[in-house]
Protein backbone atom coordinates (compact mmCIF):
# COMPACT_ATOMS: atom_id res chain seq x y z
CA UNK A 1 0.00 0.00 0.00
CA UNK A 2 2.77 2.42 0.99
CA UNK A 3 4.72 1.61 -2.18
CA UNK A 4 1.66 2.39 -4.29
CA UNK A 5 1.21 5.73 -2.50
CA UNK A 6 4.86 6.67 -2.99
CA UNK A 7 4.70 5.64 -6.64
CA UNK A 8 1.58 7.78 -7.17
CA UNK A 9 3.18 10.76 -5.45
CA UNK A 10 6.41 10.35 -7.41
CA UNK A 11 5.01 9.56 -10.85
CA UNK A 12 1.49 10.95 -10.68
CA UNK A 13 0.97 13.98 -8.45
CA UNK A 14 4.41 15.61 -8.41
CA UNK A 15 4.93 15.80 -12.21
CA UNK A 16 1.44 17.27 -12.66
CA UNK A 17 1.89 19.91 -9.97
CA UNK A 18 5.36 20.79 -11.26
CA UNK A 19 3.89 21.15 -14.74
CA UNK A 20 1.23 23.47 -13.35
CA UNK A 21 3.85 25.55 -11.55
CA UNK A 22 5.69 26.00 -14.87
CA UNK A 23 2.57 27.27 -16.61
CA UNK A 24 3.24 30.69 -18.16
CA UNK A 25 0.29 32.33 -16.44
CA UNK A 26 1.16 30.91 -13.00
CA UNK A 27 4.85 31.76 -13.40
CA UNK A 28 3.94 35.30 -14.45
CA UNK A 29 1.94 35.83 -11.25
CA UNK A 30 4.89 34.53 -9.23
CA UNK A 31 7.33 36.78 -11.09
CA UNK A 32 5.10 39.85 -10.74
CA UNK A 33 5.01 39.36 -6.99
CA UNK A 34 8.75 38.61 -6.79
CA UNK A 35 9.63 41.75 -8.74
CA UNK A 36 7.45 43.81 -6.38
CA UNK A 37 9.07 42.46 -3.21
CA UNK A 38 11.73 45.22 -2.95
CA UNK A 39 8.89 47.75 -2.61
CA UNK A 40 7.50 45.69 0.28
CA UNK A 41 10.97 45.47 1.84
CA UNK A 42 11.29 49.27 1.71
CA UNK A 43 7.93 49.57 3.44
CA UNK A 44 9.08 47.03 6.04
CA UNK A 45 12.27 48.96 6.82
CA UNK A 46 10.37 52.22 7.17
CA UNK A 47 7.89 50.51 9.50
CA UNK A 48 10.75 49.32 11.72
CA UNK A 49 12.53 52.69 11.69
CA UNK A 50 9.24 54.38 12.58
CA UNK A 51 9.20 52.41 15.84
CA UNK A 52 11.97 54.75 17.02
CA UNK A 53 9.37 57.51 17.12
CA UNK A 54 8.16 55.96 20.38
CA UNK A 55 11.58 56.79 21.83
CA UNK A 56 12.14 60.10 20.02
CA UNK A 57 8.74 61.76 19.52
CA UNK A 58 10.38 64.60 17.61
CA UNK A 59 11.45 62.19 14.88
CA UNK A 60 9.75 62.99 11.53
CA UNK A 61 6.81 60.87 10.42
CA UNK A 62 8.12 58.51 7.72
CA UNK A 63 4.78 56.81 7.11
CA UNK A 64 4.29 58.46 3.67
CA UNK A 65 7.31 56.50 2.40
CA UNK A 66 5.56 53.30 3.50
CA UNK A 67 2.33 54.40 1.83
CA UNK A 68 4.04 55.14 -1.46
CA UNK A 69 5.96 51.83 -1.53
CA UNK A 70 4.01 48.97 0.10
CA UNK A 71 0.86 51.09 -0.14
CA UNK A 72 0.98 50.97 -3.95
CA UNK A 73 1.63 47.24 -4.17
CA UNK A 74 -1.47 46.46 -6.27
CA UNK A 75 -0.52 48.98 -8.96
CA UNK A 76 2.88 47.32 -9.32
CA UNK A 77 1.25 43.89 -9.72
CA UNK A 78 -1.35 45.26 -12.17
CA UNK A 79 1.46 46.47 -14.45
CA UNK A 80 3.94 43.62 -14.01
CA UNK A 81 1.54 40.69 -14.49
CA UNK A 82 0.58 41.34 -18.15
CA UNK A 83 4.13 42.59 -18.76
CA UNK A 84 5.50 39.21 -17.65
CA UNK A 85 2.91 37.22 -19.61
CA UNK A 86 3.62 39.10 -22.84
CA UNK A 87 7.36 38.67 -22.31
CA UNK A 88 7.06 34.91 -21.76
CA UNK A 89 4.84 34.55 -24.82
CA UNK A 90 7.39 36.29 -27.03
CA UNK A 91 5.26 39.41 -27.48
CA UNK A 92 7.81 41.88 -26.12
CA UNK A 93 6.55 44.74 -28.28
CA UNK A 94 3.20 44.57 -26.50
CA UNK A 95 4.31 44.08 -22.91
CA UNK A 96 4.52 47.76 -21.90
CA UNK A 97 1.15 48.61 -23.46
CA UNK A 98 -0.37 45.54 -21.82
CA UNK A 99 0.88 46.84 -18.47
CA UNK A 100 -0.49 50.35 -19.14
CA UNK A 101 -3.83 48.90 -20.22
CA UNK A 102 -4.02 46.83 -17.05
CA UNK A 103 -3.32 49.87 -14.86
CA UNK A 104 -6.11 51.77 -16.60
CA UNK A 105 -8.57 48.94 -15.99
CA UNK A 106 -7.40 48.59 -12.39
CA UNK A 107 -7.91 52.30 -11.73
CA UNK A 108 -11.45 52.04 -13.08
CA UNK A 109 -12.29 48.92 -11.08
CA UNK A 110 -11.25 50.40 -7.72
CA UNK A 111 -14.03 52.90 -8.42
CA UNK A 112 -12.88 56.46 -7.71
CA UNK A 113 -15.47 59.14 -6.98
CA UNK A 114 -15.51 62.16 -9.25
CA UNK A 115 -16.20 65.53 -7.66
CA UNK A 116 -15.82 69.14 -8.78
CA UNK A 117 -12.31 69.02 -7.29
CA UNK A 118 -11.39 65.94 -9.36
CA UNK A 119 -11.15 62.18 -8.82
CA UNK A 120 -11.08 60.94 -5.22
CA UNK A 121 -9.51 57.51 -4.66
CA UNK A 122 -9.65 55.33 -1.58
CA UNK A 123 -5.90 55.00 -1.05
CA UNK A 124 -6.28 51.67 0.77
CA UNK A 125 -7.43 50.08 -2.49
CA UNK A 126 -4.00 50.64 -4.02
CA UNK A 127 -2.36 48.42 -1.41
CA UNK A 128 -2.61 44.74 -0.54
CA UNK A 129 -6.41 44.96 -0.39
CA UNK A 130 -6.54 45.55 -4.13
CA UNK A 131 -4.27 42.67 -5.15
CA UNK A 132 -7.08 40.43 -6.44
CA UNK A 133 -8.44 43.30 -8.53
CA UNK A 134 -4.91 43.86 -9.86
CA UNK A 135 -4.61 40.18 -10.81
CA UNK A 136 -7.97 40.35 -12.60
CA UNK A 137 -6.96 43.50 -14.49
CA UNK A 138 -3.63 42.01 -15.47
CA UNK A 139 -5.21 38.78 -16.69
CA UNK A 140 -7.86 40.57 -18.77
CA UNK A 141 -5.27 42.83 -20.39
CA UNK A 142 -2.90 39.93 -21.11
CA UNK A 143 -5.63 37.68 -22.52
CA UNK A 144 -6.87 40.38 -24.90
CA UNK A 145 -3.37 41.43 -25.98
CA UNK A 146 -2.47 37.81 -26.63
CA UNK A 147 -5.75 37.15 -28.46
CA UNK A 148 -5.31 40.07 -30.85
CA UNK A 149 -1.57 39.62 -31.32
CA UNK A 150 -2.06 37.89 -34.69
CA UNK A 151 -4.87 40.13 -35.88
CA UNK A 152 -4.08 43.23 -37.93
CA UNK A 153 -6.19 45.92 -39.55
CA UNK A 154 -3.68 46.13 -42.37
CA UNK A 155 -2.65 43.82 -45.19
CA UNK A 156 0.85 42.44 -45.67
CA UNK A 157 1.66 44.90 -48.46
CA UNK A 158 0.29 47.96 -46.71
CA UNK A 159 2.33 51.13 -47.39
CA UNK A 160 1.75 52.32 -43.83
CA UNK A 161 4.91 52.05 -41.66
CA UNK A 162 5.05 49.10 -39.26
CA UNK A 163 5.16 51.21 -36.12
CA UNK A 164 2.01 53.05 -37.21
CA UNK A 165 0.28 49.71 -37.91
CA UNK A 166 1.23 48.55 -34.42
CA UNK A 167 -0.32 51.67 -32.91
CA UNK A 168 -3.67 51.02 -34.53
CA UNK A 169 -3.58 47.24 -33.99
CA UNK A 170 -2.90 47.73 -30.27
CA UNK A 171 -5.86 50.07 -30.01
CA UNK A 172 -8.26 47.12 -30.37
CA UNK A 173 -7.31 45.15 -27.21
CA UNK A 174 -6.74 48.36 -25.24
CA UNK A 175 -10.18 49.66 -26.19
CA UNK A 176 -11.89 46.38 -25.32
CA UNK A 177 -10.07 46.28 -21.96
CA UNK A 178 -11.24 49.79 -21.08
CA UNK A 179 -14.79 49.12 -22.31
CA UNK A 180 -14.97 46.16 -19.91
CA UNK A 181 -14.17 48.51 -17.04
CA UNK A 182 -16.57 51.15 -18.38
CA UNK A 183 -19.48 48.72 -18.68
CA UNK A 184 -18.91 47.22 -15.24
CA UNK A 185 -18.47 50.51 -13.39
CA UNK A 186 -20.34 53.18 -15.32
CA UNK A 187 -23.10 51.27 -17.14
CA UNK A 188 -24.05 48.68 -14.49
CA UNK A 189 -22.86 50.86 -11.56
CA UNK A 190 -21.01 47.82 -10.24
CA UNK A 191 -18.57 48.02 -7.32
CA UNK A 192 -16.14 45.38 -8.58
CA UNK A 193 -13.70 45.92 -5.72
CA UNK A 194 -16.39 45.39 -3.09
CA UNK A 195 -17.58 42.25 -4.91
CA UNK A 196 -14.08 40.75 -4.95
CA UNK A 197 -13.64 41.47 -1.24
CA UNK A 198 -17.07 39.95 -0.53
CA UNK A 199 -16.30 36.78 -2.54
CA UNK A 200 -12.87 36.38 -0.97
CA UNK A 201 -13.90 37.30 2.59
CA UNK A 202 -14.92 33.73 3.58
CA UNK A 203 -11.43 32.54 2.61
CA UNK A 204 -9.72 35.33 4.55
CA UNK A 205 -11.99 34.71 7.54
CA UNK A 206 -11.18 30.99 7.54
CA UNK A 207 -7.48 31.81 7.18
CA UNK A 208 -7.59 33.67 10.49
CA UNK A 209 -8.93 30.64 12.37
CA UNK A 210 -6.71 27.98 13.94
CA UNK A 211 -7.37 25.43 11.12
CA UNK A 212 -6.75 28.11 8.49
CA UNK A 213 -3.51 29.24 10.13
CA UNK A 214 -2.24 25.67 10.38
CA UNK A 215 -3.22 24.96 6.77
CA UNK A 216 -1.34 28.00 5.43
CA UNK A 217 1.74 26.92 7.42
CA UNK A 218 1.39 23.26 6.46
CA UNK A 219 0.72 23.46 2.71
CA UNK A 220 4.06 24.97 1.57
CA UNK A 221 5.94 22.41 3.70
CA UNK A 222 3.89 19.56 2.26
CA UNK A 223 4.69 20.75 -1.26
CA UNK A 224 8.41 21.06 -0.49
CA UNK A 225 8.37 17.53 0.93
CA UNK A 226 7.83 16.26 -2.59
CA UNK A 227 10.12 18.71 -4.34
CA UNK A 228 7.36 21.11 -5.39
CA UNK A 229 7.95 24.84 -5.04
CA UNK A 230 5.55 26.48 -2.62
CA UNK A 231 5.42 29.51 -4.91
CA UNK A 232 2.49 27.82 -6.66
CA UNK A 233 0.20 28.94 -3.80
CA UNK A 234 1.79 32.38 -3.42
CA UNK A 235 -1.06 34.37 -5.04
CA UNK A 236 -3.39 33.08 -2.33
CA UNK A 237 -1.07 33.35 0.67
CA UNK A 238 0.24 36.80 -0.32
CA UNK A 239 -3.26 38.17 -0.68
CA UNK A 240 -4.31 36.81 2.72
CA UNK A 241 -1.19 37.70 4.69
CA UNK A 242 -0.48 41.15 3.26
CA UNK A 243 -4.12 42.13 3.61
CA UNK A 244 -4.12 40.85 7.19
CA UNK A 245 -1.11 42.87 8.35
CA UNK A 246 -2.49 45.98 6.63
CA UNK A 247 -5.76 45.44 8.52
CA UNK A 248 -3.85 45.04 11.80
CA UNK A 249 -2.01 48.31 11.21
CA UNK A 250 -5.25 50.13 10.39
CA UNK A 251 -6.94 48.69 13.49
CA UNK A 252 -4.15 49.84 15.83
CA UNK A 253 -4.12 53.30 14.26
CA UNK A 254 -7.87 53.46 14.97
CA UNK A 255 -7.28 52.53 18.62
CA UNK A 256 -8.43 48.92 18.19
CA UNK A 257 -6.44 45.73 18.88
CA UNK A 258 -4.73 43.73 16.13
CA UNK A 259 -6.60 40.46 15.62
CA UNK A 260 -5.18 38.84 12.47
CA UNK A 261 -2.68 36.12 13.35
CA UNK A 262 -2.21 34.70 9.85
CA UNK A 263 0.45 37.10 8.60
CA UNK A 264 3.95 36.65 7.21
CA UNK A 265 5.19 38.56 10.26
CA UNK A 266 3.99 35.75 12.53
CA UNK A 267 4.86 32.84 10.24
CA UNK A 268 8.18 33.80 8.66
CA UNK A 269 9.53 36.59 10.88
CA UNK A 270 8.18 35.69 14.30
CA UNK A 271 7.91 32.15 15.54
CA UNK A 272 6.77 29.44 13.09
CA UNK A 273 9.44 28.90 10.41
CA UNK A 274 12.80 29.06 12.20
CA UNK A 275 15.47 28.67 9.53
CA UNK A 276 12.92 28.49 6.73
CA UNK A 277 9.76 26.55 5.99
CA UNK A 278 9.36 23.55 8.25
CA UNK A 279 11.68 25.00 10.92
CA UNK A 280 14.91 23.37 9.71
CA UNK A 281 17.54 25.42 11.59
CA UNK A 282 17.69 22.99 14.59
CA UNK A 283 18.22 20.12 12.14
CA UNK A 284 21.07 21.98 10.44
CA UNK A 285 22.72 22.64 13.81
CA UNK A 286 22.45 18.94 14.68
CA UNK A 287 23.91 17.94 11.32
CA UNK A 288 26.85 20.33 11.67
CA UNK A 289 27.93 18.28 14.74
CA UNK A 290 26.99 14.88 13.34
CA UNK A 291 29.19 11.79 13.50
CA UNK A 292 28.30 11.20 9.85
CA UNK A 293 30.83 12.95 7.64
CA UNK A 294 28.24 13.53 4.90
CA UNK A 295 25.65 15.05 7.24
CA UNK A 296 28.32 17.12 8.95
CA UNK A 297 29.47 18.51 5.60
CA UNK A 298 25.90 19.32 4.53
CA UNK A 299 25.18 20.92 7.92
CA UNK A 300 28.19 23.22 7.74
CA UNK A 301 27.47 24.13 4.11
CA UNK A 302 23.85 25.02 4.82
CA UNK A 303 24.30 26.70 8.21
CA UNK A 304 24.71 30.30 7.00
CA UNK A 305 21.76 30.17 4.55
CA UNK A 306 19.62 28.61 7.28
CA UNK A 307 20.45 31.39 9.74
CA UNK A 308 19.02 33.75 7.14
CA UNK A 309 15.93 31.54 6.72
CA UNK A 310 16.95 30.14 3.33
CA UNK A 311 16.51 26.40 3.55
CA UNK A 312 16.25 25.13 -0.02
CA UNK A 313 19.89 23.90 0.22
CA UNK A 314 19.12 21.72 3.24
CA UNK A 315 15.76 20.54 1.85
CA UNK A 316 17.35 19.27 -1.35
CA UNK A 317 20.90 18.72 -0.11
CA UNK A 318 20.30 16.52 2.94
CA UNK A 319 17.81 15.65 1.41
CA UNK A 320 14.55 16.18 3.26
CA UNK A 321 12.45 16.05 0.08
CA UNK A 322 11.40 12.47 -0.64
CA UNK A 323 13.27 11.29 2.46
CA UNK A 324 10.49 9.81 4.58
CA UNK A 325 12.68 9.58 7.68
CA UNK A 326 12.97 13.38 7.71
CA UNK A 327 9.67 14.25 6.03
CA UNK A 328 7.80 13.12 9.16
CA UNK A 329 9.38 15.71 11.54
CA UNK A 330 9.36 18.26 8.69
CA UNK A 331 5.57 17.95 8.53
CA UNK A 332 5.11 17.57 12.29
CA UNK A 333 6.85 20.89 12.89
CA UNK A 334 4.53 22.60 10.44
CA UNK A 335 1.53 21.25 12.36
CA UNK A 336 2.55 21.40 16.03
CA UNK A 337 4.41 24.73 16.07
CA UNK A 338 1.61 26.70 14.32
CA UNK A 339 -0.93 25.32 16.81
CA UNK A 340 1.20 26.43 19.78
CA UNK A 341 1.92 29.87 18.29
CA UNK A 342 -1.72 30.49 17.36
CA UNK A 343 -3.02 29.51 20.81
CA UNK A 344 -0.46 31.69 22.60
CA UNK A 345 -1.18 34.74 20.41
CA UNK A 346 -4.95 34.30 20.47
CA UNK A 347 -4.83 34.00 24.30
CA UNK A 348 -3.10 37.39 24.45
CA UNK A 349 0.04 36.08 26.16
CA UNK A 350 2.10 37.55 23.30
CA UNK A 351 1.03 40.56 21.26
CA UNK A 352 -0.10 40.01 17.67
CA UNK A 353 2.23 41.90 15.26
CA UNK A 354 0.66 45.03 13.80
CA UNK A 355 3.58 46.46 11.79
CA UNK A 356 4.62 45.45 8.30
CA UNK A 357 7.93 43.59 8.33
CA UNK A 358 8.35 41.23 5.40
CA UNK A 359 12.14 40.88 5.24
CA UNK A 360 12.08 37.12 5.61
CA UNK A 361 15.87 36.77 5.45
CA UNK A 362 16.37 38.65 8.71
CA UNK A 363 17.79 36.13 11.25
CA UNK A 364 15.54 35.08 14.10
CA UNK A 365 15.14 36.07 16.93
CA UNK A 366 16.21 39.52 15.68
CA UNK A 367 13.20 39.56 13.36
CA UNK A 368 11.04 38.23 16.21
CA UNK A 369 11.96 41.24 18.35
CA UNK A 370 11.29 43.64 15.47
CA UNK A 371 7.77 42.31 14.83
CA UNK A 372 7.04 41.93 18.56
CA UNK A 373 9.36 44.03 20.77
CA UNK A 374 8.50 42.41 24.09
CA UNK A 375 10.10 39.81 26.36
CA UNK A 376 7.11 37.46 26.03
CA UNK A 377 7.78 37.19 22.30
CA UNK A 378 11.36 36.07 22.93
CA UNK A 379 10.18 33.56 25.54
CA UNK A 380 7.75 32.10 22.99
CA UNK A 381 10.60 31.95 20.48
CA UNK A 382 12.75 29.99 22.96
CA UNK A 383 9.89 27.57 23.66
CA UNK A 384 9.37 27.03 19.93
CA UNK A 385 13.09 26.33 19.39
CA UNK A 386 13.08 23.72 22.16
CA UNK A 387 9.95 21.97 20.84
CA UNK A 388 11.22 22.21 17.28
CA UNK A 389 14.51 20.60 18.31
CA UNK A 390 12.80 17.83 20.29
CA UNK A 391 10.71 16.93 17.25
CA UNK A 392 13.76 16.76 14.97
CA UNK A 393 16.12 14.94 17.34
CA UNK A 394 14.88 11.29 17.28
CA UNK A 395 14.39 11.33 13.51
CA UNK A 396 17.77 12.96 12.99
CA UNK A 397 19.44 10.23 15.09
CA UNK A 398 17.66 7.54 13.09
CA UNK A 399 18.78 9.10 9.81
CA UNK A 400 22.30 9.64 11.14
CA UNK A 401 22.45 5.92 11.98
CA UNK A 402 21.43 5.08 8.39
CA UNK A 403 24.12 7.41 7.02
CA UNK A 404 26.80 5.95 9.31
CA UNK A 405 25.95 2.44 8.15
CA UNK A 406 26.14 3.54 4.51
CA UNK A 407 29.48 5.27 5.07
CA UNK A 408 30.86 2.21 6.85
CA UNK A 409 29.73 -0.02 3.99
CA UNK A 410 31.31 2.32 1.44
CA UNK A 411 34.58 2.25 3.43
CA UNK A 412 34.52 -1.57 3.54
CA UNK A 413 33.92 -1.71 -0.20
CA UNK A 414 36.81 0.70 -0.74
CA UNK A 415 39.13 -1.34 1.45
CA UNK A 416 38.20 -4.53 -0.42
CA UNK A 417 38.93 -2.83 -3.74
CA UNK A 418 42.48 -2.12 -2.52
CA UNK A 419 43.20 -5.74 -1.59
Amino acid sequence: MMNKLIDWLNNGLTPRVNKLSKNIWIQSIQNAIMLSLPMIFVGSLISVISLLKNIWPSMPDLNPINQFSFGLFSIFVAFLLPYQIMDKKGLSKKKVLAGFSSICLFMMLIRPEFTDAGAVFDFNRFGAAGMLVALFSGMVSAILMNLFAKISLFGKNSPIPDFVQQWFDNMIPISITLFIGYILIYVFNFDFFAMVIWIFSPITDIAQTLPGFVLICFLPVLLYSFGISSWIITPITFTICLGAIAANTAAVEAGLPATNITTFEVIYCGWVFIGGQGGTLPLVLMMSRSKSQRLKAVGKATLVPSIFNINEPVIFGTPIAWNFTLIIPFLLNSLIIPIIVYLVLSAGWVSIPDTLFSIYQMPLPIATWLVCPEVQGLILFAVVVVINSLIWFPFFKAYEHQCLEEEAQQQDDFDLSLE
